[in-house]
Formats: C-alpha cells, structure tokens, sequence
C-alpha cells in the first residue's frame, strides 16, 4: 500500500474511532429536581461478545445493593448511549422482558399503562444509532419522564413503584447483564 494511500486508511479508522471514546463520558453529576445527583455507577451491556449500549445509574447518595436502590427516596437518573445500531421494536420487547422477569406479574399488569408507555415510546422509534441517547429520569410527585436525543418523549408516567420496576431490568435478580448489574451498584472488579 501506498504511504498516502495508508495515512489516509489511518487516519480515517482514528476519526472513526474518536466518537466511541467520547461516549464513555457520562457527567460525574447530574441536577434534577434541584436535587444534585452523583454518578452511582456506569458500564457496558453486552449481548454474546457484542457492545449494545453503554448506561450510567445517578442516585442521591451512593448504594451498592439493589435493596438499598430500590428503597433509596427521591430523584433518579438511567442514561444511555447507543453502541451499535439499535430497532426501537427490539429494545421496547426487550425492556418488557425485563420488566416480567424482574418484577412479580401483578405488579406488571398494575402499571399496564406506564409500561405501554415505555414500549411505545422507543417500538415508536425505527431505530437508535450508535451515539444516539436515551435516558430515564423519576422525579417523586411526577413520575418517569423518558428521553430520546435529550427531548422529552411525551408526559411522565407512573409511580416509584413502577421506576424500581424499570431499575430492576438492569439491578433485579434476572439483570439484562450481571457484570453491568454490579457496575452500575458502584461494583468493580
């Protein structure tokens, strides 16, 4: 190969690669609901040995169980960052899969709606891209706001109960990733 043939090669492939690095980057802080919260923990979801998405936990005050999550009072932050190309219908069947593993059924047919809701919102979307952001914000007294590309996507939904059923997709006892589970919880190897 030609030395300018190559340079270019190179130089193409860094460019290329310069968008996942800066991914990782999730604020160390986050204000919501003149509450400021910390990053409690932040990993990668992995399906087989392929990236899906990059997420991060925001919490109050800092906690390293799920029980202690789950009974933790007042605001709450998941983001994400997409890693590959993501169908929206995928991703909303999968967080109802993870919602009835992780959550006893008459708790999932009592907030049918808010759960309607979630699959609605991103089966709605054709597809997220890599890079593309989403997230999931509960604010007591309001509900659940959910996030594409930092626009809200429509009015907040259910209850605290109904944000720990959506915590539990990732922190339940049948998690989306176990190794993200722990990450998440502050957790490291």
């Amino acid at each position: 190969m030609r030395p300018r043939l190559l340079r270019k090669v190179l130089l193409t492939l860094v460019l290329s690669a310069l968008p996942w690095l800066a991914w990782a980057a999730f604020p160390s802080n986050v204000r919501l609901a003149d509450t400021e919260l910390a990053l409690n923990g932040q990993g990668v979801r992995y399906r087989v040995v392929f990236k899906v998405y990059e997420m991060a936990l925001y919490t109050a005050k800092p906690v390293t169980t799920t029980e202690q999550l789950l009974s933790l009072p007042g605001p709450k932050r998941l983001s994400f960052v997409a890693l590959r190309e993501l169908p929206g219908t995928d991703l909303g069947l999968a967080f109802l899969k993870g919602l009835s593993s992780n959550s006893p059924k008459d708790q999932v047919q009592k907030h049918v709606v808010s759960t309607n809701r979630l699959i609605e919102i991103f089966s709605g979307k054709p597809k997220l891209m890599p890079g593309d952001t989403f997230a999931m914000e509960f604010v007591p007294g309001k509900g659940t706001q959910f996030f594409i590309q930092d626009q809200p996507q429509g009015a907040p939904v259910g209850d605290a109960e109904f944000f720990n059923m959506v915590l539990r997709i990732w922190v339940g006892s049948s998690p989306a990733d176990h190794q993200l589970r722990d990450r998440l919880l502050g957790k490291t190897d």
